[in-house]
């Protein structure tokens, strides 16, 4: 854990630790200054013949290192506070951007609930440990170490005293710190699932509540919240027996001493009383503050387990290698340009044992427009996403303008695809920054021309902000065609090279679906466009139709010969459409 709070702090903040090193240092020795007074106080109240005055001016130094003391306190305490915010923006912007690097292999091998409690509450840990850990943990060895020096000498029996409330306290901290690291590892765990069944609660509600299934989610989350309340009461019950200890420990050894010190002074001749009490007094003070440090260390160890866990689960993400790796780049010849090839490509998914994708050959060239049907679970989706690299294959090569996608830097392939995904996402914002996403000086002629073409004008111009008018999160306040149409529209504002819609389709009316087409033939001309479909009528007119079934290409042309040569294809679009509408389909 330390090593990777380390390794975000920056020269700044490592030169606000040797400050916060100093102040602390200042901080101790005044606090241990404070006894000396104490004793030179005991010593002229005994005296006879001292002067008030001199008491007062005693007490007054006193007061001061007190009131230094509380302000070096103070800033350190500020500046402390400020590196560890510093320190959790830095993972946080780490932890995001590793995320976004990941392929689709490494989203499913953490699971998204899993990353977003790493990305919130684990970094959280981190940084509470950070503000009351890090002080306390330079703090207490320093005061220790200073302490004992000063006390070293002194009667023996009032140190054995001392080293057994310390030795108490040490045996307690080890007990309950094997005991609770277990509980906070699992706690963590819990909060993952709570926080999974928490999101598909929210992102299923309709599907919840057209079941009439709200009582069987309660009793799924009450589980769960449940077993992690348990979990943390089971944790911090344990936690809770150190409070009592240490004030017992912290009642017990003054008394100790005192009692001790009045044997000795009991013991003592005339000469020698005043001397040993004084000693009692100050030694009082520093074995106070003995205890005070590992009181503090004790903080320490009850937050370094869930922290330690917290890091534990951080550095798992943070040292996950992504499967897509960038190419060393790339010069593509014009004459390239737009076409898109597989050679011999097979996949499968990481530690599956079946290929879900065999053999695949195929060729197009700029311009074309091809489409890919089938059943589902035929591969449509999983060939389509080896292009802009969600996956890589397996075997075999993919070829975008001629040349193998490992070798592009990842940015340079996906500027020159765009993509209308599946499931149509849209982002919190307006209109414009979704269409336009990840532009940042967009062209309101380019924006507006690509709704024109998706069919998304005619519903934004009713919109009550038009372009600016605001989408919610997840896009919820537009319906599933107006979402999948400003999707299209996102793909088309890039002007890319090629264009994939992966069954982007679906939710469109026969009417739209048509428009739309025969709007991207007559403005999309030179553009590669590739259509994963389930209907025949959205691909019919397609340059090239590629029929795939358990992951092989079972048929490839156009619609009239796929209906005469492709039975798979036929059957599809007899599912359709009748016979008497096949033969007149134009």
């Amino acid at each position: 854990m330390i090593k990777l709070i380390a390794r975000q702090m920056s020269k700044l903040q490592w030169l606000s630790m040797i400050v916060v090193l100093g102040l602390i240092v200042m901080q101790v020795w005044l606090e241990l200054t404070i006894p000396d007074y104490m004793s030179e106080i005991t010593v002229l109240v005994q005296t006879e013949g001292s002067l008030i005055s001199d008491i007062l001016v005693v007490g007054a130094k006193m007061l001061l290192c007190a009131i230094v003391s509380a302000i070096l306190a103070g800033v350190t305490g500020f500046i402390i506070a400020r590196i560890s915010a510093s320190v959790a923006q830095k993972i946080r912007s780490n932890l995001f951007n590793k995320v976004q690097s990941f392929s689709s292999n490494e989203i499913k091998s953490f699971s998204t609930a899993s990353l977003i409690t790493r990305s919130t509450n684990d970094i959280t840990q981190i940084q509470n440990f950070v503000v009351m850990g890090l002080s306390a943990l330079i703090k207490a060895p320093i005061m220790a170490v200073w302490a004992i020096v000063k006390i070293s000498g002194k009667s023996y029996q009032w140190s054995i005293a001392t080293a057994v409330a310390v030795g108490v306290l040490v045996i307690a901290v080890v007990i309950i710190t094997t005991v609770v690291i277990p509980k906070f590892r699992k706690m963590q765990t819990l909060t993952d699932n709570l926080n999974r069944i928490t999101r598909e609660n929210l992102t299923g509600l309709r599907v919840v509540r057209a079941y009439n299934a709200e009582a069987y989610q309660n009793e799924k989350f009450e589980r769960a919240n449940d077993e992690l309340t348990a979990t943390n009461l089971t944790a911090n019950r344990v936690l809770s027996t150190m409070s009592p200890l240490m004030t017992a420990i912290m009642s017990f050894l003054p008394l100790s001493i005192y009692w001790i010190g009045a044997y000795l002074i009991n013991a003592a001749s005339a000469v020698d009383k005043l001397t040993i009490f004084s000693d009692m007094v100050v030694f009082s003070s520093y074995a106070i503050q003995i205890v005070m440090s590992f009181v503090l260390l004790v903080v320490v160890f009850i937050m370094l387990p869930r922290a330690s866990v917290s890091a534990k689960r951080i550095n798992e993400v943070l040292n996950t290698h992504s499967s897509i790796y960038n190419g060393e780049g790339v010069v593509v010849d014009d004459k390239n340009k737009g076409k898109v090839e597989f050679k011999n490509v097979s996949f499968k998914y990481q530690d599956a044992d079946e290929y879900v994708l065999k053999d695949i050959n195929f060729k197009c060239n700029k311009g074309d427009v091809v489409a890919f049907i089938g059943s589902t679970g035929s591969g449509k989706s999983t060939l389509i996403n080896l292009i802009p690299r969600f996956y890589d294959a397996t075997e075999g090569e993919v070829l975008v303008d001629g040349i193998n996608v490992k070798e592009y830097k990842l940015k340079d392939l996906r500027d020159r695809i765009g993509y209308a995904s599946q499931r149509a996402v849209l982002f919190t914002g307006s209109v414009l920054s979704n269409v336009a996403f990840g532009d940042e000086k967009p062209s309101q002629e380019d924006v507006e021309h690509a709704l024109e073409v998706s069919q998304s004008s005619d519903f934004v111009s009713k919109m009550e902000f038009g372009l600016n008018s605001n989408i919610s999160q997840g896009g919820k306040n537009v319906s599933g065609g107006q979402k999948q149409r400003l999707s299209i529209a996102r793909a088309l504002a890039k002007n890319p090279e090629i264009l994939i819609f992966d069954d982007s389709f679906s939710a469109l009316d026969y009417k739209t679906d048509k428009a739309l087409r025969s709007s991207l033939s007559q403005e999309k001309k030179g553009t590669t466009i590739l259509i994963v479909a389930q209907r025949i009528g959205t691909i019919k007119d397609a340059d090239k139709i590629i029929v795939l079934d358990q992951g092989e290409i079972v048929g490839m042309g156009k619609h009239e010969e796929l209906l005469k040569n492709c039975d798979i294809y036929k059957e599809i679009a007899l599912s359709q459409l009748s016979e008497e509408e096949l033969k007149n389909a134009k």
